[in-house]
């Protein structure tokens, strides 16, 4: 399968391909609450999946009787509307009718493994920008029970809530961080913000490559020396 949504039944993992709306229904037989944290890869179209998806998603769940809908979304994306789907689904969902609660990420933790500390372990490249934005990255094991937590709480029912780490990092700091751990220098490569503005400039006049300047816009978000971070209080 090339997308999963997770559903709890009797907390069980369920699987369907967003792009192949005809797989949803028979995934959501006995299903009575979606938890959906959904997406495309990086090879695959971003509207197919992320939007036209979603759709077909959040519309088999009001025909399937779904008594409670969790959608994870990105912090502050309704202050980004020229990176394309960003808020759309979240539109979408509170004007369907369902019981629903949405819920916005800064960061995930375990991201950082595999892009800064296992190479530099390895010795080998890690990319940056010289940008200085700040993540709030968490644990996804704590982003899961915060979750749960949301979910037996009937009182947020139709709300917006936003999880954050303790503390918002630099890319500089996450890389410096490694290196302490590691015990040896990285070997970092930095691509300069205006790079990424420009090439998404140019992958934008073709329709080949309109997939590429999405993903490129989404970048810069998260190099516009912006802080995704909440008060944890």
């Amino acid at each position: 399968m090339n997308f999963c949504m997770n559903m709890l039944r009797e907390f069980s993992l369920g699987k369907a391909d967003l792009s192949k709306p005809e797989t949803i229904p028979a995934t959501l037989v006995g299903i009575h609450t979606i938890i959906d944290c959904a997406t495309g890869r990086p090879e695959e179209p971003i509207r197919k999946v992320d939007w036209e998806g979603k759709v077909s998603l959040i519309q088999c769940a009001i025909a399937m009787g779904i008594q409670k809908y969790i959608f994870f979304s990105i912090h502050n994306c309704d202050r980004h509307p020229e990176v394309p789907l960003m808020d759309c689904t979240e539109k979408f969902l509170q004007d369907s009718g369902l019981n629903h609660i949405i819920i916005r990420l800064c960061g995930f933790m375990q991201g950082l493994i595999g892009q800064y500390a296992v190479p530099i372990l390895e010795e080998n490249s890690v990319w940056g920008t010289d940008a200085a934005t700040r993540i709030a990255y968490m644990d996804t094991q704590d982003v899961a029970r915060l979750t749960f937590i949301a979910l037996r709480n009937e009182e947020i029912n139709g709300k917006l809530l936003t999880f954050a780490g303790p503390r918002a990092w630099t890319t500089q700091e996450v890389i410096t961080l490694c290196e302490r751990l590691a015990g040896q220098d990285a070997n970092v490569t930095i691509v300069p913000v205006s790079v990424l503005r420009l090439t998404g400039q140019v992958t934008r006049f073709f329709e080949w490559t309109n997939d590429v300047a999405d993903r490129l816009t989404f970048a810069e978000v998260l190099t516009s020396d912006i802080v995704f971070s909440v008060p944890n209080e």
